[in-house]
C-alpha cells in the first residue's frame, strides 16, 4: 500500500494494490474518485482538495492491528 499528498494539487491517493492497472474510475462522492481494476477490485482512491476535507492532510500514519 502506498498513500501520497500532493500540496500543488492538493490531492491524497490512496494506492491499494501497487502495479495494479486501473480500467475504471468512479467520482463515488464529489471529490473522492475510486478507481477499479479488470476484475472490479478498488486498487487505489483520490480525495481532492484532501487539505479541506482530511485533518493533516500532510501526515501520514498506519496502524495495524493483529
Amino acid at each position: 500500500m502506498k498513500a501520497t499528498y500532493d500540496q500543488r494539487t492538493d490531492t491524497l491517493t490512496l494506492i491499494l494494490k501497487v502495479g495494479a492497472t486501473v480500467v475504471e474510475s468512479d467520482e463515488d462522492k464529489p471529490g473522492v474518485i475510486l478507481d477499479y481494476d479488470a476484475e472490479g477490485h478498488l486498487v487505489s482512491l483520490e480525495v481532492l482538495d484532501a487539505s479541506k476535507r482530511v485533518s493533516q492532510a500532510d501526515r501520514i500514519e498506519l496502524e495495524t492491528v493483529g
